[in-house]
């Protein structure tokens, strides 16, 4: 594991240095759990109180919260970035050395320079084009016509079907499938399915990350896309001819049906679904749960769903809901009847 002083650290953040720089840096902790020598952060008041009581060498702080701190600091605006960005200097995660492995199947009609890595049970099929520096995890597959950027990495049992795209410096987890065939079929007799063969592609920009087991359809005719800077949670079913604009954050379980097209910058919290054929408006925040049945025009931040609530009220409540179509009538009727007694009075 690398160490850095935090001079050293302050210097790569752009950030201010208050107290002792030769402290020297060893691994990242939380502010109530670091050890001695860790780096931590504090981005939120309610975290300073365990100043007096952490292990840690040094906090990453933010110029409000960093008055009495005496603590050896990094102070910055925004410490939850900076932690991000510290972050990487000390990740663990082995990355694997250029080379083939001898039990990987790669076509001869496949181009992988030299520069890629492909682990064990891999399989390149012919027509692939991989980019430089790009990793190939055990038992990936890389189906036919397939192009991958420059320093993409596939982890372990990732499917890419045929003529895929995926852009640069991308990063795709085990277990994801992307390219299967989107839910298309024709209806014949009941009980009995025409399917429709899907022949577009997905699509997929630069700097996307694609989180373990999430499933996304090619495109029936056009092709599925999802643009730069995109980030995918686990879990996430994304169907066919679906189109996510730049820099959206998408968390797991969330479901989109086919044909929907996603703004820039949108976020979607778990377990949102959207229904098909919708829009939705670049900027556009969907709290957990939401369930979307039209499209959004108007950039904002939306919600529905039931809150939790004890077995016993929601039984309750439950009932009431069931009674909000009788009990609106009666109201109307009511109504009525008052706006009758006010058109007597008046005359």
């Amino acid at each position: 594991m690398p160490s850095f002083t935090l001079a050293e650290l302050a210097e790569k953040l752009g950030a201010e240095l208050q107290g002792d720089g030769t402290s020297l840096i060893s691994g990242l902790g939380s502010i109530e759990h670091a050890a001695c020598g860790q780096l931590c952060f504090i981005a939120k008041p309610a975290l300073v109180k365990h100043l007096d009581s952490t292990l840690a060498a040094a906090v990453i702080i933010s110029p409000a919260l960093a008055d009495g701190c005496t603590l050896p600091a990094l102070v910055i605006t925004n410490p939850y970035l900076a932690y991000a960005q510290v972050s990487q200097l000390f990740n663990d995660r082995p990355v694997p050395e250029p080379g083939r492995h001898s039990s990987a199947s790669i076509d001869i009609g496949a181009i992988v320079p030299d520069s890629v890595s492909v682990a064990a049970n891999a399989v390149i099929e012919a027509g692939a084009v991989l980019g430089e520096n790009v990793i190939v995890g055990a038992g990936a597959y890389v189906g036919h016509d397939v192009v991958i950027g420059d320093s993409s990495r596939l982890f372990a049992n990732v499917s890419l079907y045929h003529r895929v795209v995926v852009g640069r410096d991308c990063e795709i987890h085990s277990g994801t499938v992307i390219g299967s065939d989107g839910f298309g079929f024709a209806p014949v007799s009941l009980g009995k399915w025409q399917p429709i063969a899907q022949m577009g592609r997905v699509v997929i920009g630069d700097r996307v990350s694609i989180g373990a087991n999430t499933a996304i359809d090619r495109g029936a005719i056009e092709d599925t896309q999802i643009g730069n800077d995109v980030i995918i949670d686990n879990l996430v079913h994304i169907a066919h001819n679906v189109i996510i604009g730049d820099g959206c954050a998408i968390a797991g379980c969330v479901g989109m049906a086919g044909s929907t097209e996603v703004g820039a910058n949108c976020i979607m919290a778990g377990k949102v679904s959207i229904a098909g054929h919708l829009h939705i408006a670049a900027g556009t925040t969907l709290m957990g749960g939401v369930g979307v049945t039209k499209s959004i025009t108007e950039p904002g931040s939306y919600s529905s769903g039931t809150p939790m609530m004890k077995t016993d009220e929601w039984r309750r409540a439950a009932v009431r809901f069931s009674q909000l179509d009788d009990m609106a009538k009666r109201l109307k009727a009511l109504e009525k009847v008052l706006q009758d007694k006010d058109s007597d009075n008046t005359h």
